[in-house]
């Protein structure tokens, strides 16, 4: 049985030099997510899933961003950030799946390895960008495969997103994996599109846990007056 639920998953997360971070306020803000309705929790940090796993029963996504100079992937790159996230009891581990090099020449399949050796328990969620990331993570048998890199890589800069298309054909290219709708997602309207793509689950973010970005987006509105 899978470890997350379909439904909505909301990402609660404040990264270094945002306005939120440091606060220890994650966990409340998974707390009202949950009474909302959420049916999972995506999260970065130790410290953060920790405060979060106080205050709620869901399922987790973690995810740690470490930016190392070698590498432009940031999202769980290494076997140092996958050790700390098995340390946490997060029911997904989620790894940046872009194929892009990654720090000190580590290899996702080894990532992968690692974590069905070390963590039986433990599922998977590749991050892609574009369907060869996708087919590559079919390939190496994750869990989930997640849209949340599509339009953040060089080759996918510009997309428009949600991108419907690519997750219908996601659905399609692979029914025996669940498929996790992440990125762009701000009006329910959206929302409602992504799912009549036929997606397992859906993750939204900035639209709900971001009020810096919420107030930036409604500001931005103020020039059409």
């Amino acid at each position: 049985m899978a470890k997350l639920n379909r439904g909505l998953i909301v990402s609660c997360q404040a990264v270094k030099g945002e306005p939120l971070y440091g606060l220890g306020i994650m966990g409340y803000l998974a707390r009202a997510a949950v009474e909302g309705g959420a049916v999972g929790i995506r999260a970065n940090y130790v410290s953060d899933i920790a405060d979060i796993k106080k205050q709620v029963d869901v399922p987790m996504i973690g995810i740690i961003k470490e930016v190392y100079p070698d590498s432009d992937v940031y999202i769980t790159p290494t076997l140092k950030e996958v050790k700390a996230l098995i340390e946490t009891g997060c029911e997904v581990i989620a790894l940046d799946c872009t194929g892009r090099p990654r720090p000190n020449g580590e290899k996702i399949e080894d990532l992968v390895k690692y974590i069905r050796e070390n963590a039986k328990d433990v599922e998977i969620m590749a991050d892609c960008a574009s369907f060869a990331n996708a087919e590559e993570a079919h390939r190496l048998g994750f869990d989930y495969i997640g849209s949340t890199m599509r339009g953040y890589t060089p080759d996918t800069k510009g997309i428009c997103l949600p991108d419907y298309d690519f997750l219908t054909k996601l659905v399609k290219t692979f029914p025996d994996t669940k498929i996790i709708a992440e990125g762009g997602i701000w009006e329910r309207d959206q929302l409602a599109k992504v799912c009549k793509c036929g997606v397992y689950a859906i993750v939204i973010g900035s639209s709900i846990t971001r009020p810096k970005d919420i107030t930036q987006r409604f500001v931005g509105a103020l020039d059409l007056c």
